[in-house]
Formats: C-alpha cells, sequence, structure tokens
C-alpha cells in the first residue's frame, strides 16, 4: 500500500496525456487538418481515400449543393474497395487503383451522408452544413 499514491499519480498522469492526445486530433485521425473539399464549376469536389478505411472520416461539406464524391484507391485490396452509401442506394467495388465518382443530388447533399465497406468494418461521414 505504500506504492498505491505513486500508482495512482502514474494513472492520472496517463490519462490526462492520452485524453490531450485523443482530443488534439482532427477528424482523420492523422492530426492535420484535411482540404478534400473543392468547387469545380458548379459542382462541389470531395476526395476521399479508400485503403485500409477511409481518410478521410469525417468532412464538413456545403448543404444543398450538387455533390460528387471522388473516391480515391490506390494499391486497395481490402474491404474498404466495397462501398455503400445506403442513403443514395450506391453500392460497387472500385478498381484497385484508380478514382470512381459518385454523384450526390443536391437534394441529397443534406444532413450527413455516410459511407461504409461491405464489411462494416471501415466508414466514412459527409456532414452537410
Amino acid at each position: 500500500m505504500k506504492n498505491l499514491p505513486m500508482i495512482l499519480s502514474v494513472l492520472v498522469a496517463a490519462l490526462v496525456i492520452g485524453g490531450a492526445i485523443v482530443f488534439s486530433q482532427k477528424p482523420d485521425g492523422s492530426g492535420q487538418v484535411v482540404q478534400n473539399v473543392s468547387m469545380e464549376g458548379e459542382k462541389q469536389i470531395i476526395e476521399i481515400d479508400a485503403k485500409g478505411g477511409y481518410s478521410p472520416k469525417l468532412t464538413t461539406a456545403k448543404a444543398g449543393v450538387p455533390t460528387v464524391l471522388r473516391l480515391k484507391t490506390n494499391g486497395t485490396y481490402d474491404c474498404s474497395s466495397a462501398v455503400t452509401i445506403p442513403s443514395i442506394g450506391f453500392r460497387k467495388t472500385l478498381d484497385a487503383t484508380g478514382v470512381t465518382e459518385v454523384e450526390v443530388p443536391s437534394n441529397i447533399a443534406q444532413g450527413t451522408l455516410e459511407g461504409l465497406c461491405s464489411m462494416g468494418m471501415y466508414n466514412f461521414s459527409v456532414k452537410f452544413i
């Protein structure tokens, strides 16, 4: 019992440091701000990498704008190549390397759009505001 204060101090320090790391991360988990939304003419383009999951996992975009999801693969052979976006009825196995564009009409570009892999292990969200 003599070491109890030291053990508690170490545990508290670990929790504080761990919490600081978790809360300092950006939504994609990399700790970096990801610029994956751009405009091309009248369309909003959102780029999402698919390999070992999706990056970024969370995107914020403008609501009510015709949108194209640009799903990019580069040597992707895991389940993240089999993408499902239930709210728009999209389901496709992507090429191992390439770009697949998915149209999201402006009336669907509202709220949150969820995408996931065939096994449900990996997901991504686009929050339209």
